[in-house]
């Protein structure tokens, strides 16, 4: 297991380096178009092409660098907003904890994947990729955060009835003070914890969206537009490298799942 989790950080960070450094590893980029190439073999010039002529290569590269890097973001803003209405409802208690939670268990019972998808399909199609990728990460990052809210206010309430709180609230201490010096720090493996998760399920609901047409604007690549380019099964046969987008995003997928197995066993 200790070299299994080795090798997922070794996948992770050459998939990081990999993406800071796609200028310099693909200097193709992803939207050249080599039109005599077009679904050409995998060559010295040119690893894959597709069906414009675009070196696929460089495209799964630059791919990699939009999930790898926005997912995170989007995980953060969902677990500030988680944090933000967790927290206030556990610190609340009483009526205000009821009517939070309850918008919360509302919230959860929406399939939130089909919201998003919802959501994102009443948006202009012709968006540009800079506007397409903000705005499918940034509603990945407001529709993410009611499972950890839970988390956090069961969390928070549990902290509220601990003996260091009971003492900071009898010298005194309370507010944002009992907040910012007694409450955060005592949530922050619980935030931590909720980060990380949210990392992986964001890449493959981006996924989703991509595979759907609905993630992000041509001609950025994303690993979701790369999947759905995928859809002409009939070209897999004869052509295999054409999986390479679905290859990196189970790899990459794989070695976060295995992270955060190895943190649920030292937990």
């Amino acid at each position: 297991m200790k070299m299994l989790h080795k090798i997922a950080i070794a996948v992770l960070l050459s998939a990081a380096l990999a993406s800071v450094l796609a200028r310099y590893i693909a200097p193709a980029g992803y939207e050249q178009q080599f039109r005599d190439e077009a679904q050409a073999r995998p060559s010295i010039h040119h690893l894959l092409t597709d069906d414009l002529g675009r070196d696929r290569f460089a495209r799964v590269v630059y791919g990699m660098r939009v999930s790898l890097f926005l997912a995170p973001l989007a995980a953060l803003l969902s677990t500030i907003l988680a944090a933000a209405v967790g927290g206030i409802a556990g610190f609340c208690g009483g009526w205000v904890e009821r009517l939070v939670m309850g918008a919360t268990d509302l919230f959860l019972a929406l399939p939130w994947l089909f919201l998003l998808i919802t959501v994102r399909a009443v948006l202009p199609l012709n968006l540009s990729p800079v506007a397409s990728v903000i705005i499918t990460f940034a509603l990945l990052g407001m529709l993410g955060w009611a499972p950890a809210a839970r988390v956090i206010c069961a969390g928070a309430r549990q902290a509220l009835q601990s003996d260091f709180v009971w003492s900071a609230r009898a010298r005194g201490c309370g507010g944002l003070r009992l907040i910012r010096v007694h409450l955060l720090p005592s949530l922050r493996p619980a935030l931590a914890a909720q980060f990380f998760l949210s990392i992986p399920v964001f890449i493959i609901a981006e996924a989703n969206l991509g595979a759907l047409g609905l993630g992000v604007s041509e001609p950025l690549p994303s690993l979701g537009g790369l999947v759905c380019e995928l859809q002409d099964f009939v070209m897999l046969r004869p052509e295999p490298w054409r999986l390479a987008p679905l290859v990196v995003l189970i790899v990459v997928i794989g070695a976060f799942q295995v992270l955060l197995s190895k943190q649920e066993v030292h937990a």
